[in-house]
């Protein structure tokens, strides 16, 4: 069993910040966060989560990884598992029975996500211009997904409209673009609004892109891929890499759509949901169309 000094633990964990950096990592686990998606999530100034960062890794809480210039921060989930070992180990006097209301408070982690009702399930795309990619998500599943599902799209930081080339490229395929208009992804936060059972990030973080933790019982996965609103070079160049964007998440929303919700239960789900992420179309698919 792994070790962990629970004093020290303890102590790192003895400020209210850091309580919240050690959830957010828990939400991403076992996948990481660089520090720009930290401080948009919490608003923590940059020196300040620097320290609180160097205090969870001394404590052998947070692990750290440099990527190019990035850093990216992973929870020690085993130490975390550890120090809850080390409160609840000997539960009860060796009585698992009397430990149940404890272990049921987590249940649903492995319950299904979507059980069979009339309502179909919301999904939600975010990226941070929700210019080009979710709105192309967007449009995806709603046309593909045929009434199954009710898509939507939000950006951590709205250009305030759809990207021309993402509604040509739309419209190139097939695609209604009626409706469609970028928005903040505040404008899903109350609980008379939809109820996600799914949220898919898909902006870049190899680029450094922010990409929201989404806070409630939904799935998540993150679905990242280059901006094509980024994209320089003669209209026909910018006009391919919209292409590949398109044919990317065409790609992962029709293996997601062909996935018996109603049967897999959420490791599995999850599991699927992340082999998708790394889903890429032929290099020949993502120029054939432009």
């Amino acid at each position: 069993m792994e070790y962990i000094d629970p004093i020290a633990a303890f102590a790192a964990l003895a400020h209210p910040d850091r309580i919240a950096i050690v959830q957010l990592l828990a939400r991403r686990a076992p996948g990481s966060m660089c520090p720009a998606e930290i401080i948009a999530a919490t608003g923590l100034k940059g020196n300040t989560l620097s320290n609180h960062l160097a205090t969870l890794g001394h404590a052998g809480l947070v692990d750290s990884r440099r990527d190019g210039r990035n850093i990216f921060y992973t929870l020690r989930m085993d130490r975390i598992g550890a120090l809850v070992d080390h409160l609840v180990g000997d539960c009860c006097g060796g009585r698992p029975d009397a430990c149940a209301p404890l272990a049921a408070r987590h249940l649903v982690s492995f319950t299904k996500v979507v059980e069979v009702t009339e309502a179909p399930p919301d999904v939600l795309f975010v990226c941070t211009g929700n210019s080009a990619r979710s709105i192309m998500a967007e449009a995806l599943l709603r046309d593909l997904g045929q009434g199954r599902y009710r898509a939507f799209s939000a950006g951590t930081n709205p250009a305030g409209k759809p990207n021309h080339y993402a509604l040509a490229t739309l419209a190139r395929h097939g695609h209604a673009t009626e409706g469609l208009y970028s928005k903040d992804i505040a404008v899903f936060d109350g609980d008379d609004l939809p109820q996600m059972s799914f949220v898919f990030t898909v902006c870049d973080r190899a680029a450094a892109e922010p990409c929201p933790v989404w806070f409630g019982p939904a799935m998540t996965a993150h679905w990242g891929l280059p901006d094509p609103a980024s994209a320089s070079g003669s209209p026909e160049q910018v006009a391919t890499a919209f292409e590949r964007a398109y044919q990317t998440l065409r790609l992962r929303i029709e293996e997601f759509i062909a996935m018996p919700l109603d049967v897999l239960e959420r490791p599995a789900l999850q599991q699927e949901l992340d082999r998708i992420a790394a889903l890429e179309p032929r290099a020949e698919a993502a120029t054939s169309n432009v």
